[in-house]
């Protein structure tokens, strides 16, 4: 099985992919960037209000396709300058608890729309 999660709680794809897709046991969801799904525009402030953005758009997807924050087995942080680590870290902390997920790090010469953070997931269904 493979379908496609939707919602308007997340920014709408702008290009050819989906926002998740679920298996029927894990969800995929593509990498969520700091862009307010209502207004389309990236959220103003630095790392901390942009983490919290694009973990908002995480969960939302997460939850449109039955799951949850809390299933989440895997993520992928990309930031655009790894100075950031710590900042998104404290976000981080707030929105996952231990058993922690697994997590990749890394920097990115160029995120879209030039934002300073994108956090992608697999979670359990």
């Amino acid at each position: 099985m493979r379908k496609v999660v939707c919602t308007d709680k997340a920014p709408a794809a702008i290009g050819p992919y989906s926002q998740g897709i679920d298996t029927g046991t894990l969800v995929f969801t593509s990498g969520q960037i700091p862009v307010n799904p209502a207004t389309g525009e990236v959220v103003s402030g630095g790392i901390e209000e942009q983490a919290v953005q694009a973990l908002e758009n995480l969960k939302n997807v997460l939850e449109a396709a039955g799951s949850s924050i809390s299933n989440v087995i895997k993520t992928t942080v990309f930031l655009k300058d790894m100075s950031d680590f710590s900042a998104m870290n404290e976000v981080y902390k707030k929105y996952f608890t231990e058993p922690y997920p697994a997590r990749s790090c890394v920097e990115a010469a160029r995120l879209p729309k030039n934002v300073l953070v994108e956090i992608e997931a697999v979670a359990l269904k």
